[in-house]
């Protein structure tokens, strides 16, 4: 059984940064691409970023390039995201993902 558990978030500034993490099991990690989506209040799904099973295949999206860092850890079976210049907008649940399988997210809230 695929498992995905997030955690890292919580309140920040705005410009402020956060490092988010995602535990996964129940597959063999590092044969899947990964990716990153997010939930902002009362909007929908907004994907954020993927990266490949070696980690030298990355995307972002247009919101979110130049801020945020995708990475992983095969040997921890671990998917990270570095959240830098944080801005309100970035407020949201932040899930990991592989293909249709979600974590329960993991809740950034960019406030001053």
């Amino acid at each position: 059984e695929v498992q995905l558990v997030e955690s890292g978030g919580g309140l920040v500034q705005p410009g402020g940064s956060l490092r988010l993490s995602c535990a996964a099991s129940g597959f063999t990690f590092r044969t899947y691409s990964m990716d990153w989506v997010r939930q902002a209040p009362g909007k929908g799904l907004e994907w954020v970023s993927s990266i490949n099973g070696r980690g030298d295949l990355i995307r972002y999206a247009d919101s979110v390039k130049g801020r945020f860092t995708i990475s992983r850890d095969n040997a921890k079976n671990t998917l990270y995201l570095q959240l830098s210049s944080l801005k309100i907008e970035d407020t949201a649940m932040y899930h990991c993902a592989q293909g249709a399988t979600r974590g329960q997210g993991t809740l950034v809230t960019v406030s001053s």
